[in-house]
């Protein structure tokens, strides 16, 4: 018996007709922006008017104010009349101001030097450090700068207290009898050296932070390389670190200039500018030539003058940055 086997092709699945695009009457094709119309543009608005009316409408009206004669009545009774740069005239005419611009540059440039030095130090720190240690040296340095300004300006005000802070106290059983009741804020030199310690105190925290974010992404094996060469510490940091960190380091040394010229909270809750001007920079005289005076329209050009010198330290900073960039390309 002979079994028959019949083969058979095989036959290909059933085609599945495409649907057909259709398009309706009228319709438009698909635009050049891929279909997104206004609505990216429509939620991002509110931001930007945001943005706009907290930023800039203040800017604009600082400025206009600085080009009237605006005082009290004129706060009252909306008067004010234009007198052009007049104001300027006045302000920069005054010894006092350029007393205060002298002060507020030499208060920047000792703050950022130290902020940048201390905060290197503690990034290359943080970076030798076991697991255990850079944890607990990263919570106390986000601790640190996550203490509100006037929480950390209170705590300072109590330590250098003349009668019952801890400074005058750990210093007399030093043996230091000068210091018993010491009134640090009395003293021009004292109540601005304080004001320095609490800055860099409140600064350091976010530079260590941000350089040594940086400092992880240098290959391990260029330090393993110049060891071998002898290379030394400082030198392995001028020839490897620094060259690779630059960038980073250069973003929060500007930050830095910006956040420090424009002190005011610390020095206006601490000394109010005083001892006389000892600790008056250009932040703290516009609001005490305006509200002490009465001249809105002086402390108002104070600020525009504020902004420009800080514009243009900035401008010269990034300048010098772009330069350099140029030269090594």
């Amino acid at each position: 018996m002979s079994a028959v086997r019949e083969q058979t092709a095989p036959h290909p699945p059933p085609s599945t007709p495409r649907p057909r695009r259709t398009t309706r009457s009228g319709g438009r094709g698909p635009s050049k922006d891929g279909g997104r119309g206004i609505w990216p543009y429509v939620l991002i608005a509110p931001a930007v008017l945001g943005t706009l009316y907290l930023l800039v409408y203040p800017l604009i009206r600082a400025v206009v104010i600085s080009l009237q004669d605006f005082g009290l009545r004129q706060l009252i009774l909306g008067d004010a009349r234009f007198v052009g740069l007049k104001n300027y005239e006045t302000l920069l005419g005054d010894s006092r101001f350029w007393e205060v611009v002298r002060r507020t540059f030499l208060f920047m440039a000792v703050n950022v030097v130290l902020i940048m030095v201390l905060s290197t130090l503690v990034a290359l720190m943080i970076e030798r450090l076991g697991r255990f240690g850079r944890i607990a040296v990263l919570s106390a340095l986000v601790l640190t700068w996550a203490m509100p300004v006037i929480a950390a300006t209170t705590v300072f005000q109590w330590l250098f207290h003349s009668e019952f802070g801890i400074i005058n106290a750990v210093l007399t059983d030093l043996g230091f009898e000068s210091f018993d009741r010491y009134p640090w804020f009395a003293h021009g030199p004292a109540a601005f050296a304080i004001l320095v310690a609490l800055i860099v105190w409140q600064s350091v925290p976010f530079a260590a932070i941000t350089l040594y974010s940086a400092l992880t992404t240098v290959p391990t094996e260029l330090y393993e390389s110049a060891r071998l060469d002898g290379a030394s510490g400082p030198r392995i940091f001028r020839s490897i670190t620094y060259p690779i960190v630059r960038p980073i380091f250069m973003l929060v040394l500007s930050l830095e200039v910006i956040w420090t010229f424009k002190a005011f909270v610390q020095i206006w809750v601490m000394t109010n500018g005083g001892p006389g001007d000892s600790t008056t920079i250009l932040p703290v005289y516009a609001v005490q030539t305006a509200l002490s005076s009465q001249r809105y329209d002086l402390g108002s050009a104070a600020s525009m003058v504020t902004v420009v010198l800080m514009s243009g330290v900035l401008v010269l900073y990034f300048r010098q940055m772009f330069r350099q960039e140029d030269e090594l390309s």
